[in-house]
């Protein structure tokens, strides 16, 4: 049996096996095709309906190790919760990433590694949350962080699946993240080629001397090659030289 997630895509029945359960999400996560926004949107829809008694999810990118930034989340209360722990520069999504692969707290309010987290978090709605790490790329780190409104709601199965799910969900992502930097990469050889092209028939330059124009033009306004080009398939002209036919 399934349901329909915020996404349009089937939901995982967590009464189903759990093989058959991961299985499903490992398809639907697949369905994004490079599609970065969509995979992350996907994961914390899916861990919803994957995990024994999530009720929300979020992921979390910190940046430079200290920036929390919020990247996808079913609810408002992720989104909230990373804006706490970014303000207070405390919390269990900061522990997952920095200290600990997996971070569980059974009663927000009640614990004591984070005082003034445990403060104020509950009047969000958290009040149970486990949190795990997600990947670590240089001074990127990423979370996953499930949260349930009752305290002690998730138990040694929900961490067990949890575990799992966020193996899967991070494989994911990584494709996501890869197909797309592809993707990028390809399209930016399009446009410098394109802007090669018009260099050399409006110039009569060789592709090496095109080239050379666009690398001179970066360097000297301290502006991406793949920018340099784009204007001039923009605008017929080097940056800084439009008075040239």
């Amino acid at each position: 049996m399934t349901t329909l997630t915020q996404n349009g895509h089937d939901a995982v029945d967590p009464r189903h096996p759990l093989g058959e359960a991961l299985s499903r999400v490992a398809r639907q996560l697949q369905e994004e095709h490079g599609d970065v926004e969509g995979t992350l949107q996907a994961i914390t829809a899916a861990a919803v309906a994957t995990v024994p008694r999530a009720e929300d999810c979020g992921i979390t990118y910190v940046i430079g190790r200290k920036k929390l930034e919020p990247r996808a989340w079913t609810s408002d209360l992720p989104k909230d919760v990373d804006s706490l722990q970014d303000r207070l520069n405390e919390g269990p999504c900061l522990d997952a990433v920095w200290e600990q692969e997996v971070v569980e707290v059974e009663d927000v309010a009640a614990d004591g590694r984070w005082p003034r987290f445990a403060q104020e978090a509950p009047r969000l709605g958290a009040a149970s949350m486990l949190c795990f790490q997600l990947f670590v790329e240089g001074d990127q780190l990423g979370a996953l962080n499930l949260y349930a409104r009752t305290p002690g709601a998730f138990d040694d199965e929900s961490q067990e699946i949890a575990l799992m799910f966020a193996a899967h969900a991070a494989v994911a992502l990584a494709g996501a993240e890869h197909e797309s930097n592809l993707r990028t990469g390809m399209d930016n050889r399009d446009v410098i080629g394109q802007a090669k092209g018009i260099l050399m028939e409006r110039h009569r330059l060789t592709a090496h001397q095109a080239f050379g124009v666009l690398a001179r033009v970066s360097q000297e306004m301290n502006r991406k090659l793949v920018d340099v080009a784009r204007e001039v398939t923009d605008t017929g002209a080097v940056p800084g030289k439009r008075d040239q036919r």
